[in-house]
């Protein structure tokens, strides 16, 4: 099993610049898996100093892409193209300066066949900005296609 540490994060997700949400990969076990992204200016979703909605939602949906993407490598597989199925709950508290270092962690709640089910945290050092869930639908189609 290859180390997250190792592992470059343009192999774990399908997403390429300037479309990419996430700077790493920090952690992903059975249930949680944990990424990290600093809000920089020349993020596209970002306006007015901040990092929007739209980015927020899409920060989780690369950090479960990353989750499946460490899951396939280390099995041998490549990387899918995985679309957004649904999201609900969406909490969002406040939108992140340029500057702040955004914690995202999805929890596993569910995987039925390729639709995976999980439950979102993106927090500020200890401030829980946004909640939601998510479900992703996996495609069959290799991201490398």
């Amino acid at each position: 099993m290859r180390e997250i540490k190792d592992i470059p994060l343009n192999e774990l997700i399908p997403q390429r610049p300037p479309f990419v949400m996430i700077d790493r990969l920090l952690s992903s076990d059975a249930v949680y898996s944990v990424t990290e992204l600093e809000v920089r200016n020349d993020n596209i979703f970002v306006e007015d100093e901040r990092l929007t909605a739209s980015g927020l939602i899409e920060n989780i949906a690369q950090t479960c892409a990353a989750r499946i993407g460490y899951i396939n490598l280390n099995n041998g597989g490549t990387v899918k193209i995985g679309v957004i199925g649904s999201i609900s709950n969406l909490n969002v508290t406040r939108t992140p300066k340029v500057g702040e270092r955004l914690t995202t962690t999805i929890q596993l709640l569910e995987e039925v066949f390729n639709v995976t089910m999980v439950l979102a945290s993106i927090k500020i050092g200890e401030e829980e900005i946004v909640s939601a869930n998510m479900k992703i639908a996996l495609t069959d189609i290799d991201s490398k296609d």
